[in-house]
């Protein structure tokens, strides 16, 4: 007989393993299916923690080679040993994984191995890697299942020489020369760390900026400073094809509008032109749960179109970010439990881990001049910052954005080194209806980083101190 659960949650990703952890701390009987063999999703073992791992070492590496001199410490003979950084990459994302299991267990969690598909309704088949199918019966389902590379067009990802960020984790060497295909978050990041360690990198992006969505004076802030560290940028121009052969890739683009075409040669290409919710294969035909045209599962208060069937995560609409599957898995845990869950969608914080950091949160200017909202600006550069200074990383800037009517804070927006550890701050605010004015009169650490957070409250009254 097949084992009733009263939640079955099908991924193990962020979004889906706090699920399953709320729903444990509830009291609701729970199990959750995951098909790769390790919990943590595309985030912890392709993803987000295996790049933080491979940008602090590269950051790591960089800076014994080029810049510690500047502070006093004098290093000679600096050399990469890839092998171990990757090494070290994977001891951080076997122990993070280990810990996910433990968390199960200790909150009763049935974690089960392998491929699930509902096969009708309060019913789920868990296929394993040997072909042994388990039998489920649920009263409530959640969809958790991710996202997945997005390709493009006709180029063959082979994750050797034409790489997804998958490949980009683990190449077995550094490349000369490496084209990252997108402008975006992950291809900036995953450049920074092939571009720390020896590689130049160019970045082809269709559109006439860099990360699209972000605050676009943070955005043009973020382009110099890459820039200066040696990365090149082709912007408004898109790629026709890439092929590689026993030497490279030989790479083909154009411009976006229509023009001549490029060729260049090189040794690696990132293609990082976004994810696709990962939805095929689910059975979600079988119990009739409707998906868009894009395959993203539409979702009411995360309730899909089948009664006790609910969607989170990149599965569904919405920011594809680790932290907001986090708050919805929460979120639906609750509403499961008869309690009122909520996620403020306005108030989701987005990082991009380059160096500098970028971090931003609420509203940008772009997005407040559309909707016509009058609002003031107050900005704060780390170059006048005094633990900056100290720590001889003064770029960029903190932006905050005030509605003129409400005197509620809009938006946060920064860059610089560490930015986003102090992007909280912004987050609580705007969750609590501050207005700049209560940043400004809150005590900050002297020392710290922070401070430039305050200073950016002051100035949006006009009263910043150190500039």
């Amino acid at each position: 007989m097949s084992e009733q659960f009263d939640v079955v949650i099908i991924g193990g990703g962020p979004g889906g393993y706090v699920c399953a952890v709320r729903c444990g701390q509830l009291g609701l009987k729970t199990a959750i299916v995951e098909k790769r063999g390790k919990l943590g999703g595309t985030c912890l073992n392709v993803g987000c923690i295996p790049s933080k791992a491979l940008l602090h070492s590269s950051h790591a590496f960089e800076g014994a080679a080029h810049h510690y001199a500047s502070f006093g410490v004098e290093t000679s003979g600096v050399k990469l040993n890839l092998e171990k950084m990757m090494a070290n990459k994977d001891e951080v994302v076997d122990g993070l994984t280990k810990g996910i299991e433990f968390l199960m267990k200790k909150n009763k969690v049935t974690y089960i191995k392998g491929t699930g598909a509902f096969t009708g309704a309060g019913k789920l088949n868990v296929t394993a890697d040997d072909g042994s199918v388990t039998e489920i019966e649920y009263k409530n389902a959640v969809i958790a299942t991710g996202s997945e590379v997005a390709p493009l067009g006709d180029i063959v990802i082979d994750e050797e020489k034409i790489v997804s960020s998958t490949g980009a984790l683990a190449l077995k060497s550094v490349p000369k020369s490496m084209v990252v295909i997108g402008a975006g978050v992950i291809g900036l990041e995953l450049g920074s760390v092939w571009r720390r360690l020896g590689a130049e990198v160019t970045v082809v992006e269709y559109l006439e900026r860099i990360t699209p969505g972000v605050d676009l004076e943070i955005a043009k802030t973020l382009q110099k400073s890459l820039t200066k560290q040696g990365f090149k940028f082709e912007l408004g121009k898109k790629v026709t094809s890439a092929v590689a052969d026993k030497k490279g890739v030989k790479l083909t683009y154009e411009p976006a509008a229509g023009g001549d075409a490029t060729e260049m040669n090189v040794d690696v290409v990132l293609v990082a032109v976004g994810r696709r919710p990962y939805t095929t294969g689910l059975g979600l035909e079988t119990i009739g749960v409707e998906k868009d045209a894009r395959g993203f599962v539409p979702n009411h208060h995360w309730k899909t179109n089948v009664d006790g069937v609910y969607v989170i995560g990149d599965a569904t609409t919405g920011p594809m970010l680790a932290h907001k599957a986090e708050e919805e898995g929460v979120a639906v845990a609750e509403i499961i439990a008869g309690k009122a869950g909520h996620v403020d969608f306005n108030n989701i914080p987005g990082v991009i881990y380059t160096n500098p950091e970028v971090a931003g949160v609420g509203k940008t200017e772009e997005e407040l001049k559309t909707a016509g909202i009058e609002y003031k600006v107050g900005k704060f550069p780390f170059m006048a910052n005094s633990r900056a200074r100290a720590n001889g990383e003064a770029d960029g800037l903190v932006k905050i954005l005030e509605d003129k009517n409400t005197l509620k804070i809009l938006g946060v927006h920064m860059i610089g080194t560490g930015v986003g550890e102090i992007i909280g701050e912004a987050g609580l605010a705007i969750a609590f209806g501050a207005s700049a004015e209560d940043i400004a009169r809150t005590c900050h650490a002297h020392p710290t980083m922070s401070e430039a957070v305050k200073e950016a409250a002051m100035a949006v009254d006009g009263w910043a101190i150190h500039i």
